[in-house]
């Protein structure tokens, strides 16, 4: 097992396959990195993820970017080794198309990134994106079993915040024998001038509590997961949240094939041209230099 000085057992990987996007929302942090000379192969990407899978990770998620750009997404997929999970997180406007095939190469379920059914919002947060074609990606996913599909909602003063139960009703609206469809409700990171836009989502938090007949907590990060009459609703607060850091058992890797311990903090460590026990080597110690944002705030965003 992969584990920090901090007693940080890392179980979960997420691996970035692209920077590109077709959309352009303007509050998107691209994970971290501004920009991405070369995208690995999906062979390299498969390397990488036998090395943690060996290592003792369970789960590993694709990310962007938009991950379904890449026209090989289907091979990456399947050349991967037998993770507990491996999910997705998309933008969804392609989802439609690919839902099936993902399914059938072994994705076991996706994150949509939907912030308001309103297709004048949704433009104006994408830069020209069409709402409907996300929608009709989250149906394709939930028909497909990529489930349970979660619906990420980044809440905004402004423009969303009074959209939490239409956005809920709309993922209870697939929950009619199981649960196929989970709200996440994200809080705005207020990056590059985004302050104006930043919303305190606590309250949201406590009226949902007072109301859930269950709660489940998340070993990552002690996300709180709450089960109400309404759908399940669960809550990213990574902000002023001592233990979002305490509780990480993610490490990732950018498009360029580096890992990056945390997403809120610049340190990279480069493991291109590394192979076998070189890689395992090299991930091992990439692990023991994982230092949590809370501790020092060496952060190039606030």
């Amino acid at each position: 097992m992969l584990r920090d000085r901090f007693g940080r057992t890392i179980t979960n990987l997420r691996i970035s396959i692209t920077n590109r996007c077709n959309l352009n929302c303007f509050y998107c942090h691209r994970e971290g990195q501004e920009d991405c000379k070369e995208e690995m192969s999906s062979e390299r990407i498969a390397e990488i993820a036998r090395a943690f899978y060996k290592l003792g990770v369970k789960k590993l998620k694709i990310t962007g970017g938009e991950p379904l750009i890449r026209r090989d997404i289907l091979d990456i997929i399947s050349l991967l080794p037998p993770f507990k999970e491996v999910s997705l997180t998309t933008n969804g406007t392609y989802l439609s198309d690919l839902a099936y095939e993902l399914r059938e190469v072994g994705l076991d379920r996706v994150n949509v990134s939907l912030d308001t059914l309103n297709p004048e919002k949704y433009e104006f947060i994408t830069g020209g994106g069409d709402v409907s074609r996300v929608i009709e990606g989250i149906k394709s996913a939930c028909d497909a079993d990529l489930t349970p599909v979660k619906i990420n909602m980044v809440v905004m003063k402004g423009i969303n915040e009074n959209e939490v139960y239409d956005l809920l009703n709309f993922a209870n609206s697939f929950n009619k024998f199981d649960v196929k469809a989970i709200l996440q409700i994200i809080e705005l990171m207020p990056i590059k001038g985004l302050k104006k836009y930043y919303f305190d989502i606590s309250n949201f938090e406590r009226e949902f509590e007072s109301k859930a007949y269950a709660v489940k907590v998340r070993t990552m990060h002690k996300r709180k997961q709450y089960w109400t009459k309404d759908g399940v609703v669960e809550f990213v607060r990574p902000l002023g949240n001592t233990e979002f850091c305490m509780h990480c058992n993610r490490m990732r890797v950018t498009c360029d094939g580096k890992l990056k311990p945390c997403l809120l903090r610049n340190d990279t460590v480069d493991i291109n041209g590394l192979h076998g026990e070189d890689l395992i080597e090299a991930i091992k110690e990439a692990v023991k230099l994982r230092e949590p944002y809370f501790k020092e705030r060496k952060v190039h965003y606030f």
